[in-house]
């Protein structure tokens, strides 16, 4: 399913035409990257399985926005299948403009205070063992949105109590005292994406900057030991394999527990092209890197997104904890 259509309702001819005049105005004057014929391993089939659609309509009823639709992520179908729905909060439009991202680009709307409670029933509805909790840059708000993500993290605390709670979260660049904010709420996951290598920023996360989400994450583990840290890379986008092992021990310096590495794919021909297609015997070699230098947790497969089967990696992610823990005792 296109995400465009929930997003547009006042659509002209020429919008119709070149949906990403709507969601990426900023792109619109780009060259063309045309798109690439995806290889076998990474095609996925429609989603059409009844629960799919249970989940579309309790996010629908509940007027919740997902990552899963408005990032269009390949991996739709299997997770709502099985009621796991990535919720993106603080609204639909980003103040980034990143050369690789379907959400859409523009001026916020106001916060919904309704939303934390909007949140935490679809959570206890579908009886989540673990959410995933993400949101666009609100580059516009003075916190960037670090008391959104605590009302959300404690509403849900509240309503499903039994429920493990991850987040993903923007950089909060330039944002005093909102990471503090949020690792005060005690998320049992904290994830924030590097996303790509350091020397691709310029052109892939302009709005960003690496050592600034490096320190962010490495900031998370010195305010609270105990909360998970998780970071996650696209490979594809032209990065060179040193370059990802680097990034690999930058993250185990800031004692990151768990690394996706996922393949880009290029959302619209205005967006960044995709250098290649990394097979998955590449990703497999990069797994058995990540694990070698230490790594709770690692999940690398072309398909692998940072929400994808969350719930059982938390679970695998925990008893590594444990088991370490129980080795050096």
């Amino acid at each position: 399913m296109s995400s465009t259509r929930l997003l547009i309702d006042h659509r002209s001819p020429a919008v119709l035409r070149h949906p990403e005049k709507a969601r990426h105005p900023e792109k619109v004057n780009r060259p063309d990257n045309p798109i690439q014929r995806k290889p076998d391993w990474i095609r996925v089939r429609a989603p059409n399985h009844p629960v799919y659609h249970e989940t579309r309509a309790l996010m629908r009823e509940h007027k919740l926005v997902t990552v899963c639709e408005e990032a269009a992520c390949p991996n739709i179908g299997e997770c709502w299948s099985q009621r796991h729905a990535t919720m993106m909060i603080m609204g639909e439009i980003c103040t980034r403009a990143c050369a690789f991202c379907n959400v859409r680009t523009g001026q916020p709307d106001a916060l919904d205070a309704g939303e934390p409670g909007r949140v935490a029933d679809a959570v206890a509805r579908l009886a989540l063992r673990h959410v995933v909790i993400t949101s666009v840059d609100r580059d516009d708000l003075p916190d960037g949105g670090a008391a959104h993500f605590a009302a959300v993290i404690a509403a849900i605390r509240n309503a499903a109590p039994g429920t493990t709670i991850e987040i993903l979260t923007p950089d909060f660049l330039r944002k005093a005292g909102a990471l503090e904010r949020v690792v005060a709420a005690r998320p049992d996951v904290f994830n924030h994406n590097l996303e790509t290598v350091p020397r691709l920023y310029p052109t892939i996360r302009p709005g960003a900057r690496y050592f600034q989400s490096l320190r962010l994450l490495d900031q998370v583990k010195q305010l609270d030991p105990a909360i998970f840290t998780k970071s996650g890379l696209m490979v594809g986008l032209g990065e060179q394999r040193l370059e990802i092992l680097q990034v690999m021990d930058d993250l185990r310096v800031a004692e990151i527990d768990f690394l996706t590495l996922g393949q880009y794919l290029q959302p619209s021909v205005k967006h960044a092209a995709v250098d290649r297609f990394v097979t998955p015997d590449e990703f497999a070699d990069y797994a058995g890197m990540a694990r070698a230098k230490g790594f709770l947790q690692v999940s690398a497969t072309p398909l692998t997104r940072s929400s994808y089967h969350a719930d059982a990696d938390f679970a695998a992610l925990r008893a590594e904890r444990a088991r370490r823990q129980d080795a050096c005792a």
